[in-house]
């Protein structure tokens, strides 16, 4: 309670949320004027069924799965990649995005955690715009860099896996994106970690990885092949349009 007796709008108490938003109840109200009602039925029931998993914090969260959606309609995207699947929430919000001859390379460790959102995707009538790869993806995108024909080929390129290797990647991807096109960075605020007090109660995961989030966030801000915008929705997402 405040001096005035007034209650005080409720706040996130450990670092770790999902929303870098301060007031859980504007966070809502956001989801529940704008994003739910607006979400397609597969995508709802995919979150439905993600928010049963045991790891379902690695999943993107509703609103910036329609951030990326409008973002894919805005740039006229056609060949994607995603690296980092988990169980699809962000692919299918790109395959429904994406026109009918649309297509997505999507590279993940765990087909098994693909698996559980597969038949919704299917049911949905977009699988086949989706290229699945299972097994790390730097191999993959080395052999890519190796052949010139891939060489600026991919419209948008989401990422959404190993943070430690996020530097690596952009040092892959941005040969692979096209001049004009949008590579984005999910997690780059890292739950508001970039800027707690060195006791603060951190999950391990979050103190482990946040090193290489500052990094990655340094390097994009000086990397002048690209222009950036570093916006505070989900758990943060940097878009990078490669200017040369």
């Amino acid at each position: 309670m405040a001096a005035t007796g007034e209650t005080q709008p409720a706040k996130h108490q450990e670092v770790g949320h999902k929303s870098l938003l301060q007031s859980d109840a504007l966070y809502q109200y956001i989801l529940e004027t704008s994003v739910y009602p607006r979400e397609p039925q597969p995508m709802k029931e995919l979150r439905e069924v993600t928010a049963r998993h045991p790891w379902n914090l690695m999943t993107t969260s509703a609103d910036e799965g329609q951030f990326l959606n409008l973002l894919l309609k805005l740039i006229n995207a056609k060949n994607t990649m995603e690296i980092g699947v988990y169980t699809g929430y962000s692919l299918l919000s790109t395959a429904l995005a994406l026109p009918e001859d649309g297509k997505i390379l999507a590279l993940d460790i765990n087909r098994e955690n693909y698996e559980i959102g597969l038949p919704i995707i299917e049911k949905a009538g977009v699988a086949h715009k989706i290229d699945f790869r299972e097994g790390p993806a730097l191999p993959l995108l080395d052999q890519m860099v190796d052949d010139v024909n891939f060489h600026g080929s991919f419209d948008f390129i989401f990422v959404d896996a190993d943070k430690d290797n996020y530097l690596n990647y952009h040092k892959r991807l941005i040969d692979l994106v096209k001049i004009g096109g949008v590579i984005g960075y999910d997690n780059t605020l890292w739950n508001g970690s970039l800027v707690a007090p060195a006791d603060a109660p951190l999950r391990k995961y979050v103190r482990y990885y946040r090193d290489f989030v500052l990094e990655l966030n340094k390097a994009l801000a000086v990397d002048m092949r690209v222009e950036i915008c570093q916006l505070p929705v989900g758990d943060g997402i940097t878009l990078c349009r490669r200017i040369s």
